[in-house]
């Protein structure tokens, strides 16, 4: 078997065009499952030993497996499925990736081009599909074209605001023949992405900082995107703002620091909401005014001015009115701030905030019971926040944003612009095969957990040893949260009494299973969960209505706050 052919300059198939074309993008981990239409793509990879294949047993996992491994490791993740329900079933994963800014490239197979446009087995608009959920997309018609376009695809796909690009690909594409040259670079007229930032707008955005009283850093993913938080933490230190960070962009700060305020939003801390709400002025770096983080617009930070700092110009003064706008990468423009901002000490509103800290801080009640804030509270003890944390998407995402005392950018793995159940566990599996020397724990519900169960086959099959932290509270909790608040507690279709033995499934597919029942039981569950090399089910019988709070209800500001304890 070939290891890694170099074919640079031979008459080969589209189908080895593609392979080669991956090999120099510097390609290793490849998700894929083969159909029809991608034949003589996975015939073609038969040959090649250089990639770590991985097979997911769904195609929605092979992208959020892709995503995944893209978010911890910044390049772009690489999926291949087939035509038609092949590809359609990728479009959440895709949504997911282009909601959250993450770069991946997806190749589809697609019907014979002469096909196309007749209804033909297995053939779909993949195109017309996936346009609104990309950053870009192709539909490859002309051999000729077939390795510039997937030199453009990575090159979109992690340039500016990243994002998933789709490249589809007809099967007589991949069979028809040309000579392989790889372009060196990618020459896109219409597409240059402004990296640098205004000088004169960062000056402006440096004289509102100098001249602020009670600055707040609001930041989200687009810090950890450009690599950006040690020049976050420098700016924060040399002038003495306290940060708060959106769900995308925990990490960037270590939750430790005395400046962090931790996440603000409907489900944020007390002292970071009413830090936003009182703050004369909004420094907002990679973060685009999601209404989960807003809540009430017209009440938003009322009395401060924004400045507003992202890649992406389409996100500035989208959802709230801009006094400074600077657009440009953030490490870029950080650094430039920096240098243009004073020493100062901000002493009497930092010590405002940290009375808040002390007087209002995030709890939960403290009784015998086994209760989900206890199990990620023991969980980042254990783990000394140095773990990846991937989550599904619920209370326990919520949970785990509040407890686990995240420490390190591209740590915290979470679909947060859509809200993707089933995300969690292949997004794990991506995580695992990108930093296979770190721990990954998958927090899940016993709701979203079942959604993509499935890859328990991949992660044993394949040697990925992640542990699953069931927070199992036989509910869809969040939506019950909302029916026992705003619905008179008529759990409709909320309470999941058809739930597996999950230690049970675990077992049937050679995994490891452990379920734990009692708080004197979970700090030795999780260390015999590290000490296993294999994939462990942790099954986490909680409290059935415990809720996630701090909590501003929607369409209320972000000072309403239910704080859950009197």
């Amino acid at each position: 078997m070939a290891k890694c052919p170099n074919k640079d300059g031979k008459l080969i198939t589209g189908a080895e065009i593609i392979t080669e074309s991956l090999i120099k993008e510097n390609v290793d981990v490849i998700f894929g499952y083969p159909g029809g239409q991608v034949i003589p793509i996975f015939d073609t990879l038969y040959d090649y030993d250089c990639f770590n294949f991985i097979l997911p047993r769904h195609e929605q996992a092979v992208v959020h497996a892709a995503d995944g491994y893209a978010r911890v490791t910044g390049r772009a993740g690489v999926g291949i499925v087939t035509s038609g329900p092949g590809a359609t079933n990728t479009v959440t994963g895709l949504a997911t990736a282009y909601m959250d800014s993450i770069p991946m490239v997806l190749i589809t197979g697609q019907v014979p081009t002469h096909l196309i446009g007749n209804d033909a087995f297995q053939e779909s608009d993949v195109t017309g599909i996936t346009r609104p959920i990309s950053k870009h997309n192709f539909l490859v018609k002309d051999i000729k074209d077939l390795a510039r376009t997937i030199k453009e695809a990575f090159h979109i796909a992690e340039s500016g605001r990243p994002g998933p690009v789709v490249i589809d690909i007809p099967s007589d594409i991949q069979k028809a023949s040309f000579e392989f040259n790889y372009p060196e670079k990618a020459e896109i007229r219409s597409y240059s992405p402004s990296y640098e930032g205004n000088i004169k707008q960062i000056k402006k955005a440096a004289e509102l900082i100098n001249k602020s009283k009670k600055a707040v850093l609001y930041v989200g993913g687009g810090v950890i995107i450009s690599g950006a938080y040690k020049e976050l933490i420098a700016l924060a230190e040399k002038a003495n703002i306290p940060v708060t960070m959106t769900l995308m962009g925990l990490g960037s700060m270590p939750s430790d620091h005395q400046l962090s305020m931790g996440m603000l939003g409907m489900h944020g801390t007390y002292y970071a909401n009413h830090a936003v709400q009182k703050s004369d002025l909004l420094i907002s770096v990679g973060a685009r005014f999601d209404d989960r983080v807003t809540g009430k617009l017209s009440e938003f930070a009322s009395n401060a001015k924004i400045i507003h700092i992202d890649i992406d110009p389409t996100s500035i003064a989208k959802n709230v009115k801009v006094d400074v706008p600077v657009v440009g990468d953030a490490k870029n423009i950080l650094t430039k701030l920096i240098s243009e901002v004073a020493e100062t000490k901000h002493e009497e509103w930092v010590s405002t905030i940290d009375n808040w800290k002390k007087t209002h801080p995030l709890e939960y009640k403290q009784d015998d019971n086994l209760r989900p804030q206890y199990v990620l509270e023991i969980l980042a003890e254990i783990t000394e926040g140095k773990a990846i944390i991937t989550t599904d998407v619920g209370q326990h995402q919520m949970w785990a944003a509040q407890y686990s005392n995240i420490k390190y950018p591209r740590s915290f793995l979470t679909s947060g612009g859509l809200g993707t159940m089933g995300f969690g566990f292949p997004a794990g599996l991506g995580a695992k095969l990108a930093v296979p020397e770190k721990d990954v724990f998958i927090i899940a519900g016993d709701g979203g957990v079942q959604m993509n169960i499935q890859e328990l086959s991949t992660a044993v099959d394949k040697n990925i040893p992640v542990k699953i932290v069931i927070i199992n509270n036989g509910f869809l909790g969040m939506v019950r949260q909302w029916q026992e608040l705003f619905y008179k507690k008529r759990y409709s279709e909320t309470i999941l009494t058809g739930n597996p033995d999950f230690v049970k499934l675990a077992e049937a597919y050679n995994a490891v299973g452990i379920r734990v029942t009692k708080k004197s039981e979970v700090r030795d569950a999780f260390k015999q969960a590290m000490e296993i090399d294999n994939t462990v089910v942790m099954d986490f019988v909680v409290e059935p209505e415990e809720n996630v709070f701090p909590f501003v209800p929607a369409g209320k500001a972000l000072h309403e706050i239910i704080r859950g304890l009197a």
